[in-house]
């Protein structure tokens, strides 16, 4: 089912501060690569990833997420007072509870009516959480939603390192926990309305969804590690992206190759290996992918609307413009969805 009044009024990304690089996380394992005859490249090399961004020390998901979220609002140019719902879509969290939307809904000053919660759906919660809203403006229950998302980093990868620096540590160990290395920071927001109410906005057609749950054992993430059986994990991902990339094509008459109809391809970035794999799987042009990851890494559930709003800052994005919004998140589970720019 397709939309027939939601569109996107603002989108707003802010990086982390401080840039990392593969070759400064990989020079503190030095001993245990050596020990165990690996390449002192091999973050780099195998991921295609040169750096990813860090929050200061002890910044907290609300903080990066209240952040976008204030930039988004401005750019929307709405009373704040409008907003019907919040949803923090972060795999990162301040605490178990309570909700880190709820802290994000007090210091951005969102109305007491304002309904708020957080949304898990691994790397594609912030394209569950456009659906979740576009389902209730297209009822009609709201005229303005607000999504946001704030990533850190930096204690899962520190937790990681000094494990992995453990003389005990083996080949399958650094292996299983070596996808934890690839993860980056940031933060992004968007604020959805009703078309009617948002003439320059950017039409959000739908979004189609597909699982194949009897992967999720391949990725578990816990707060201070992660877990990852990468090839089979890329092998399931691709197959499953193939199934719902063939609903996509039904849904919004895609085609591709190098006549596609597809203007831009905003898709989950986890490594560059995944990229031209899900590129080369679809027959996807890869010049009509933004590349976020080499700069950022993987940054779960933000990666989506990051590169989508790096792409419309860039001059990549026009009026009319086709764009394909496509993420796979563990479970697994793929969501594709199509913004008309």
């Amino acid at each position: 089912m397709q939309y027939q009044n939601v569109s996107i009024l603002s989108l707003a990304h802010v990086d982390a501060p401080h840039r990392v690089t593969s070759a400064e996380m990989m020079a503190q394992l030095t001993e245990t690569t050596q020990r165990l005859e690996m390449r002192a490249d091999l973050l780099e090399s195998a991921s295609g990833i040169i750096a990813r961004r860090y929050w200061d020390e002890g910044f907290q998901p609300s903080q990066a997420a209240a952040l976008a979220g204030e930039k988004a609002l401005v750019q929307a140019g709405i009373d704040r007072s409008r907003i019907g719902i919040i949803i923090n879509t972060s795999v990162c969290r301040d605490y178990i509870e309570p909700s880190t939307a709820c802290i994000v809904h007090d210091r951005l000053g969102l109305s007491p009516d304002c309904l708020n919660f957080d949304l898990g759906n691994a790397c594609l919660a912030f394209l569950s959480g456009m659906q979740m809203v576009g389902n209730m403006i297209d009822r009609g229950q709201i005229d303005y939603g607000l999504i946001v998302n704030g990533e850190s980093a930096r204690f899962v990868q520190d937790a990681t390192i000094a494990r992995l620096k453990r003389g005990e540590t083996t080949v399958e160990e650094f292996r299983d926990q070596f996808a934890t290395l690839t993860l980056g920071s940031g933060a992004v927001a968007m604020v959805m309305s009703r078309s009617a109410l948002a003439p320059d906005g950017h039409v959000f057609r739908g979004v189609v969804n597909q699982a194949a749950t009897q992967h999720s054992g391949l990725c578990r993430g816990q707060v201070d590690r992660m877990y990852t059986d990468a090839k089979p994990l890329l092998m399931a991902g691709l197959e499953l992206a193939t199934e719902t990339f063939k609903r996509a094509q039904q849904e919004f008459g895609w085609t591709t190759g190098q006549n596609s109809n597809v203007d831009e391809y905003i898709m989950h970035q986890v490594s560059g290996a995944h990229t031209s794999g899900l590129c080369k799987t679809l027959d996807l042009d890869l010049k009509k992918v933004m590349a976020l990851f080499p700069e950022f890494g993987n940054i779960g559930p933000a990666a989506v609307p990051i590169t989508l709003s790096k792409a419309a800052e860039s001059g990549r994005l026009h009026k009319g413009s086709r764009v394909a919004l496509m993420g796979i998140g563990s479970g697994l589970n793929c969501s594709m969805g199509e913004v008309i720019w």
